[in-house]
């Protein structure tokens, strides 16, 4: 369709375009034309073929030919009838006032724009809102009618919480921003918008606290988002993909998230939100590593609570990624490690198998993530029972046939366990992922290759950005003053400073003196 508007607005203007110099998203702008029935032909033409499309022919005040299009299913029939179509056809003498004005105090609509070119009106007809023609003007109006059909607000189920916001984002742009509005009632929460998609023209929202983020950083998300060339954008992981730092890395370098609270929470802290329509994840920039490891939870309980989970997490990262290695590289090479008792108790399960602890745990793991994988894929209903019972049924089966043993449904279990309490799934997938290239090392060199392996993902995690922020902040480098929000979890009146980010904006987010208990003096605190 978008082809066959540039062949028409070639012809219009006799004007060819380079092709090497076309952008994937650039907007024809050829004027209206005077004539009213050269643009209807014109519209007609474009939008050939198009069963949801319709043309109304009727007459303006009794004498002068229109029409008005619009899209079925994404405009407002009963509004344009009552709105426009009844108020421009009641009899009214056009002599006294110009047209123009007539048709804009007649108009009832809740937004009535001009357009002057072709692109416009598409773009207009394409997000809703119909478009009127009339005879005698080089001009059309967009009319704010668009009404499409919207999900309703529901708890996310990939980030529950046990106390706190019950609603998350929709796939509507219009319901996500008033969501935020809602929280942060400041007008220095500024949400911009753009196009990104020659074809899908995605709307794409970067909103930010003026006075909190830093320019140099909204700056740069513009930029980047700007710099898109594509077809078209049908969910925000596209946009991940080509604005982030380390497109090789196996850690992502922006986070998602549908709930509310945390984006705004992420604007307070000066960082930058993407909202993409069509999708109800919206990406939060910048991030560090340990922000995949903060929860809502932890900021609506109280901070020994928080921070006795958050350490919780820490300890299973480091089993979900190092546990079957260990037991690979102990049993392998290490055996003087184990207790005599232990040993020969491992000894005696693994009499019967024939395979090496290598083979035996990549075959346990890839069993395993296959059904958890299954569990996903398959409906709600009987994912989770297909999953259990396949884990219970296979695991059981195989420690009987001989085929492994009963210490490494164990540590396969213990892991996949471990890998659940990661808050965020693309990063609980990323550490899944890691935990095979370290297993094969433990079984090639022992403790030595999960140090090398472990060195390995230190490295690597150093040398990754995330907008300008090191990855590892505030640990590598360190900031001393931020360190109450990452392996602990500080009380609410002790977190008086904002993350520092590549600008220093409104460092202080509260009064001096906030907590709650006594002063030495027996003042009580303010």
């Amino acid at each position: 369709m978008i082809r066959n508007v540039n062949k028409l607005l070639r012809k219009a203007t006799n004007k060819k375009q380079p092709p090497q110099k076309k952008q994937a998203n650039a907007k024809p702008k050829e004027a209206l034309h005077k004539k009213f029935d050269q643009n209807v032909e014109t519209f007609q033409s474009i939008y050939n073929n198009c069963s949801d499309v319709v043309f109304h022919n009727f007459n303006m005040f009794g004498k002068v030919k229109a029409m008005i299009i619009y899209i079925e299913g994404l405009s407002d029939n009963v509004g344009i009838e009552e709105s426009v179509l009844t108020p421009l056809k009641k009899e009214t003498a056009t002599d006294v006032q110009p047209l123009s004005e007539l048709i804009e105090n007649a108009i009832s609509a809740p937004k009535v724009e001009k357009v002057y070119s072709i692109s416009d009106s598409i773009d207009s007809l394409s997000t809703g809102n119909p478009i009127l023609l009339y005879e005698g003007g080089n001009i059309a109006y967009s009319l704010g009618l668009a009404k499409w059909e919207k999900r309703a607000m529901e708890e996310p189920e990939a980030e529950t919480v046990i106390r706190g916001p019950r609603e998350g984002f929709t796939e509507s742009l219009q319901v996500g921003t008033s969501q935020l509005r809602r929280i942060i009632k400041s007008p220095a929460l500024k949400i911009q918008s753009m196009k990104i998609g020659e074809y899908t023209k995605t709307n794409v929202l970067v909103a930010y606290v003026e006075g909190l983020a830093d320019p140099t950083l909204v700056e740069e998300v513009q930029k980047r988002l700007n710099r898109i060339k594509v077809d078209g954008i049908l969910e925000s992981q596209y946009i991940e993909d080509l604005i982030e730092d380390g497109p090789y890395s196996p850690f992502p370098l922006t986070l998602s998230t549908e709930r509310p609270d945390v984006a705004s929470g992420a604007l307070l802290e000066g960082r930058v939100v993407i909202m993409t329509e069509g999708t109800p994840f919206a990406l939060i920039v910048p991030v560090s590593f340990f922000s995949f490891l903060q929860s809502p939870d932890d900021y609506y309980q109280r901070s020994m609570i928080g921070t006795f989970t958050r350490l919780l997490r820490y300890i299973f990262l480091v089993l979900s990624l190092l546990f079957p290695s260990f037991y690979v590289a102990v049993t392998t090479f290490h055996q003087e490690m184990i207790p005599d008792s232990l040993l020969l108790s491992i000894s005696a399960s693994r009499e019967s198998v024939p395979f090496p602890a290598l083979v035996e745990v990549i075959l346990m793991e890839v069993m395993f993530e296959a059904l958890r994988e299954a569990g996903i894929r398959l409906p709600k209903q009987i994912g989770s029972a297909v999953s259990i019972v396949g884990a219970l049924v296979i695991g059981q089966a195989a420690v009987q046939a001989g085929l492994v043993s009963a210490p490494m449904i164990i540590i396969v279990a213990s892991t996949g366990v471990a890998s659940f309490l990661i808050p965020r799934y693309n990063a609980g997938y990323s550490i899944r992922i890691l935990r095979f290239p370290i297993i094969f090392l433990a079984g090639s060199f022992g403790l030595l290759g999960i140090m090398m392996g472990i060195l390995a993902i230190v490295i690597h995690l150093c040398t990754l950005r995330s907008f300008g922020e090191p990855y590892l902040a505030p640990l590598a480098p360190l900031k001393k003053r931020e360190l109450k929000d990452v392996l602990w979890r500080a009380p609410h009146w002790k977190m008086d400073t904002r993350p520092h980010f590549t600008g220093q904006y409104d460092v202080y987010r509260q009064a001096p003196n906030q907590s709650p208990g006594p002063k030495k003096g027996g003042d009580p605190g303010t």
